[in-house]
């Protein structure tokens, strides 16, 4: 393939801002869970408690699906490193560049993406 450098430079930006994102929403979600021992809050009872364990509930699914991005990211680099980068896993076919400019990081060719074939 010969875009070869221009993904793995795509990979590289994305992995970057990954990295970025995970250390932020770890900072938020320790700043959070230390102001709430710190606190006497009672989150059944305060009218703010809910809030603060709905933004730290969607705080830490957030963290899980940039933690998977990652893991993907990183998957991907492997693949260009091995040769193999562009190649359904599944079925061996090539995956259309338009798919991987959309999703650099992507495994599945269209069609085991969507489930259409098995």
């Amino acid at each position: 393939m010969e875009d070869l450098g221009r993904f793995r430079v795509l990979l590289e930006e994305e992995r970057d801002r990954k990295v970025k994102l995970v250390t932020a929403l770890r900072s938020d979600i320790t700043s959070v869970s230390l102001a709430r021992q710190d606190s006497n809050v009672d989150d059944e009872h305060d009218p703010e408690g809910s809030t603060i364990a709905f933004e730290l509930s969607q705080a830490e699914a957030l963290l899980e699906q940039s933690r998977a991005g990652l893991e993907e990211i990183n998957a991907a680099l492997e693949r260009i490193a091995e040769g193999s980068y562009g190649r359904c896993q599944v079925c061996g076919a090539a995956i259309p560049v338009a798919r991987l400019e959309a999703r650099p990081w992507t495994c599945l060719c269209v069609e085991h993406a969507s489930g259409r074939r098995r």
